[in-house]
């Protein structure tokens, strides 16, 4: 079994992470022991945080401090730590220039989000992304923004496939910001949206490229229950619009 991990200090709280935590130990990779026991020189007897990605974060007492193989016992886990009382899902086209979309990735990250699927659209650019890097951000923005769940991140799919994929989840409010004026379908504010809704399991928010969702996914996606939401007058990056989406749903849910 590979086991990975990754540490990360902040506001005084270094917090640890263990894709595999056993029953009653996490063990910590090479990287990150060597980072825990040589850099930050803890040692066998000290408490260390430990998030295993999945929505707990443990506190746990090293017993072996090997800068190769560092092992802690679990002392006590609290589930749900850093949690939001919302279920967002963030369906996105990858940006020409992908520094844009690891941007999108780590900010939205520490605002508070649940899965990111980048989504290639008729007028994408780019149709192609590695999802190590990503994955390794999404690793870094958990820890540094108090979290214990890693956002999953999910493999390039069509927009026409990622719509017809929705009709499975009947009680999901689905949204799709879309620049195309058309006066038989209005569009209105997220905010609108998520008071007018009646109750939803998860909201799925729908991104489209640089050169916006063809006719044809656009009309597709009106088919499939998806509600056209605008954010504001302003003219964004698809970047930007992500996020201003994942901060409009932050900001309804503190209320």
């Amino acid at each position: 079994m590979t086991i990975f991990a990754f540490g990360y200090k902040v506001c005084g709280m270094e917090i640890f992470y263990s894709q595999y935590p056993g029953d009653r130990t996490m063990i910590l990779d090479e990287e990150e022991s060597r980072h825990c026991i040589k850099v930050l020189r803890h040692k066998c007897g000290d408490e260390i945080n430990v998030i295993d990605g999945k929505g707990s974060l443990f506190r746990c007492r090293l017993t072996s401090d090997s800068p190769k193989r560092a092992e802690a016992e679990i002392l006590c886990s609290e589930h749900g730590w850093g949690g939001h009382r919302y279920n967002l899902e963030m369906a996105v086209c990858p940006t020409k220039n992908m520094d844009r979309y690891e941007w999108f990735t780590e900010k939205a990250c520490e605002i508070g989000l649940d899965s990111i699927v980048p989504v290639i659209g008729e007028h994408s650019e780019r149709k192609v992304l590695k999802p190590e890097r990503l994955t390794r951000i999404l690793i870094a923005a958990t820890k540094q923004s108090l979290k214990s769940r890693i956002p999953e991140l999910s493999g390039p799919i069509s927009v026409k496939d990622y719509i017809l994929s929705s009709k499975d989840r009947s009680r999901q409010l689905k949204l799709m910001a879309w620049c195309f004026e058309d006066e038989s379908h209005p569009r209105i504010s997220i905010k609108d949206a998520l008071d007018s809704s009646d109750g939803h399991d998860g909201i799925s928010i729908l991104i489209g490229p640089e050169g916006d969702f063809s006719q044809e996914e656009a009309a597709l996606a009106l088919s499939h229950g998806f509600i056209p939401v605008h954010l504001g007058p302003s003219r964004l990056r698809t970047e930007t619009a992500a996020l201003a989406a994942v901060m409009s749903v932050y900001s309804h849910f503190q209320l």
